[in-house]
């Protein structure tokens, strides 16, 4: 059986205009490793704004992935538009499709859409190519008598170590292996995924699963092991939604991999870390942090409930500074209730912790949808997304680059977060004028 893989092309944000390409698609690949394990023959397919539209006509199967709300658009034409034969199996999922599975399943007509973890779905769904019998199938949203219908909630892996590893043979090496990208280094490196899931409620970030799962270190070590053997890579950077929450995995993971000599870098919150943390990473070869302080108004903080203080910022780019590791801070404005005196207070937190920081990703804020902005627009005095009025359809807006668009409030605050925003954005050019601000898979869902 001939299964197509289809995945929108995503560039990387901080420096989109040069069409860099981002980390690979890990929701695909495993889901090709799991298919490929079980006998399946298997091909991924990227697709484009400018060549989406393809001939599907070899495959039995052919599944598409959503990875965030800014490609909806481009993958309901790639499946619109695209030609098929002898009726195959279509499926659907990804990050759009858990929040919005009856959505999807109506605009994108699918056999079934998947929700939640999704390898064990996948095969179980592969097995009904002919049957197409899927209410005994966890985790899926599919028609029964014209009306959509979402199946029991999928239970959890017990361990996402039994996966096998992600089938990157599947994508030229060109998609994988990258230099300039580790840090301030020129290190040839590629991307890995060592967690799951973030159990933080931050209100502008859309987390599908709450529960967080880590591989053990000995298969951290196998993964960097095989990519050492067939890619030469020097580092890695791993792209996790958030790896250092579980001080007792990172620990384990890193005393596997210390001897291996790769640099690497995380994302991590600021108040997950401590200073014997911090040094026992050093230690396995991390180099650089990259941590989401968003703001440093307490103010905006508090509504977005990040749970974080001064203090924690602080401490975090102390410690981390004296175990020799880099800080790169990620930074979120515009957030409802961002103003003049909110901009200041962060812009005057930056200026005091400028001697520790190494580089800074600057965004203005998006409701994504899916987080907790996007589900109460009357709360945040929210314009124009798609579940308010005047709605027109267009999923590309929701795009986190550079994205001006006026999301809340009345003009004139409109105009004053414009103003505090380019105010802020003047001052990270000042003082980190180099420009290689490359953010993380947590902030392109």
């Amino acid at each position: 059986m001939r299964v197509a893989l289809v995945y929108p092309e995503v560039l990387d944000l901080a420096r989109f205009k040069e069409q860099r390409k981002e980390f690979p698609p890990f929701g695909v690949l495993y889901l090709a490793a799991v298919a490929e394990e079980a006998g399946y023959d298997v091909t991924v397919v990227k697709v484009t704004v400018d060549d989406h539209v393809r001939d599907f006509t070899a495959f039995d199967v052919v599944a598409f992935t959503i990875p965030s709300s800014a490609t909806y658009g481009l993958i309901r034409d790639c499946r619109h538009h695209s030609r098929y034969a002898n009726d195959p199996l279509v499926l659907v999922g990804g990050v759009h499709p858990n929040f919005y599975p009856e959505q999807t399943l109506l605009d994108l007509a699918p056999h079934a859409v998947g929700v939640g973890e999704g390898e064990e779905t996948f095969l179980h769904l592969l097995s009904r190519a002919e049957s197409r019998r899927f209410d005994d199938i966890a985790g899926i949203c599919f028609l029964h008598e014209g009306r959509p219908v979402r199946t029991p909630p999928r239970v959890l892996m017990n361990s996402i170590d039994e996966l096998p590893l992600p089938a990157r043979h599947l994508l030229p090496q060109a998609d994988l292996v990258m230099s300039d990208r580790l840090s301030t280094t020129d290190l040839r490196m590629a991307h890995v995924m060592f967690s799951r899931g973030c159990p933080f409620p931050c209100r502008f970030c859309a987390a599908a699963q709450t529960r967080i799962q880590y591989r053990s270190g000995a298969s951290a070590r196998r993964e960097l092991v095989d990519m050492i053997d067939r890619y030469g890579i020097e580092g890695f950077a791993v792209v996790d939604d958030n790896f250092i929450v579980n001080k007792h995995k990172v620990r384990d993971i890193c005393a596997h991999i210390a001897d291996l000599g790769l640099k690497w870098s995380a994302l991590s919150r600021v108040d997950t870390v401590d200073a014997p943390l911090l040094a026992d990473m050093a230690a396995s070869g991390c180099l650089e942090v990259k941590y989401g302080m968003e703001s440093g108004s307490p103010k905006i903080l508090k509504a977005m409930r990040k749970r974080i203080t001064e203090d924690h910022i602080r401490n975090a780019v102390r410690w981390s500074r004296e175990a020799g590791i880099n800080v790169k801070l990620f930074l979120i404005h515009g957030f409802p209730g961002e103003d003049r005196h909110t901009t200041t207070q962060t812009m005057d937190l930056l200026a005091r912790l400028a001697p520790g920081i190494d580089r800074v990703s600057l965004f203005r804020f998006v409701p994504l949808p899916g987080t907790y902005v996007y589900d109460h627009p009357d709360e945040f005095d929210l314009h124009g997304t798609s579940n308010q009025p005047g709605w027109k359809g267009d999923w590309s807006q929701y795009h986190i680059h550079h994205n001006d668009k006026h999301w809340w409030g009345t003009e004139e605050q409109f105009v004053e977060v414009q103003a505090g925003y380019e105010q802020l954005a003047a001052m990270i050019r000042e003082l980190w004028p180099d420009r290689h601000q490359r953010p993380s898979a947590a902030r392109t869902a």
